[in-house]
């Protein structure tokens, strides 16, 4: 923190005792929760991966702050609530992240970490996005017999001239259009792509690596794809069916569609009418696409309430009732969503203002190398707890924000947190089970 003292600062009296404020106090941080992230990172070996990964080419006898501390300030930073490079200017001089990174010393700079995201590349992008699926993997005691995995594309409006930048008509801005891939609350693809393509681009490539590497590791897996009607496309569809992938997709609306599920749809508006009440009826359907190589079963939702009909489609190769599988899987893809607004809004994945794309892809890396983290902390740490449902900055606010006093010697680094902290119960118990094993 700032060595520099700072005027006094006044505020009305109380009982005839003036109150007076000023930033001279000791070595003291506002983020004393930090060694929570440390914790799981050690667990985890995330950090330690991902500068494995990434070849370091600067002279080794030159460096003063070397890659596996740097790629800890920028990812704790992230998980801390601190988008800006800029903070670190600051941060820097903070003994709880001098303690989180194992350094005595002041951290990097901005400018020095600026230098990690310009080395980025493609092959830095892939070895990264690899480390997040062993760390899917490596997170199951026992093998899975079924997984789903959901696939999404969103957003991520840009405001200056970065490369690659394109304008997207149904967001109506420029943007970027990242996609995702999550299995329960955990991340295993983030990747980002320009917004003037069709969502589902390299969704099939990916998945087909995801398949191979999951069933590599347990043979028997079950898995299951579930995603939007923007990623309804034969290619994938096919290549599912070929490998044994159930999927469970969304089906834009078209005429085609809408004729045949009109008798279920005037069944609806009639028993709406006739009971007031807003009506739900469900059937199978056969539906073929013209490039299509042959007709597949779509499930047919039709809605009528005092709003009008609602009709909605699926497609899926499950087997078992239409309703079932509409409301117990499809619309559960709902939760990846809630995932993705973590992502952006409390990690600041859309943080991607660096002019060169590299860099950008990037920080969505480390954005979601945070989110891997914060998320242990929940499955691990938190379960069973109040907190065990929480977002990430929920449990930014109550675990990692902790004002606490460091006393630093040659012998010993103590971390004294305020003793009205109203969750000491509940991080006494996150710690101890966040331990190495």
């Amino acid at each position: 923190m700032s060595k520099c003292t700072a005027p006094e600062l006044t505020f009305p009296s109380f009982d005839r005792r003036k109150i007076e404020a000023s930033f001279g106090g000791a070595d003291i941080s506002s983020d004393g929760g930090i060694m929570l992230l440390r914790q799981i990172d050690r667990r985890l070996g995330l950090t330690a991966a991902i500068d494995e990964a990434m070849s370091d080419p600067r002279r080794p006898e030159c460096v003063v702050h070397p890659q596996l501390q740097l790629l800890r300030q920028r990812i704790y930073g992230l998980a801390h609530g601190y988008e800006d490079l800029n903070d670190h200017d600051t941060l820097r001089n903070d003994p709880a992240w001098q303690s989180a990174v194992d350094r005595n010393e002041e951290l990097a700079s901005s400018p020095t970490l600026c230098r990690l995201e310009a080395r980025s590349n493609r092959a830095r992008a892939v070895a990264i996005s690899k480390i997040f699926v062993e760390q899917f993997i490596a997170s199951f005691q026992e093998a899975p017999t079924e997984l789903i995995l959901d696939f999404d594309a969103t957003d991520d409006r840009v405001h200056g001239f970065q490369e690659q930048r394109c304008f997207h008509g149904y967001y109506r801005d420029w943007c970027f259009l990242p996609l995702y891939v999550f299995c329960g609350e955990q991340l295993l693809v983030s990747y980002l792509r320009p917004s003037n393509q069709d969502p589902a681009k390299h969704a099939w490539a990916i998945l087909k690596l995801l398949t191979q590497r999951l069933r590599q590791q347990w043979p028997q897996l079950r898995i299951i794809l579930r995603a939007d009607s923007g990623f309804s496309r034969q290619k994938m569809l096919r290549w599912c069916e070929r490998q044994q992938v159930d999927y469970v997709v969304g089906l834009a609306k078209n005429s085609r569609l809408l004729n045949l599920a009109k008798p279920l749809m005037d069944r609806a508006e009639a028993d709406f009418e006739t009971s007031g009440q807003k009506q739900r009826h469900f059937a199978w359907l056969k539906y073929a696409a013209r490039t299509w190589d042959r007709p597949r079963r779509v499930i047919a939702k039709a809605e009528h309430s005092a709003l009008g009909s609602n009709p909605r489609f699926v497609i899926s190769n499950l087997k078992g009732r239409s309703q079932e599988i509409y409301d117990t899987l499809y619309c559960a893809r709902g939760e990846m969503e809630n995932r993705i607004k973590e992502q952006q809004l409390g990690l600041f994945a859309d943080r991607t203002s660096c002019h060169r794309w590299w860099p950008n892809q990037l920080r969505l890396l480390l954005s979601s190398a945070a989110y891997v983290l914060m998320e242990a902390i929940r499955r691990l740490g938190l379960s069973g707890t109040k907190l065990a449902r929480a977002q990430v900055g929920t449990i930014r606010l109550k675990l990692l924000k902790i004002g606490t006093i460091i006393l630093r010697n040659t012998r010993r680094i103590q971390l004294r947190m305020s003793r009205n902290y109203p969750h000491q119960e509940l991080y006494r118990q996150v710690a101890a089970r966040l331990a190495p094993g």
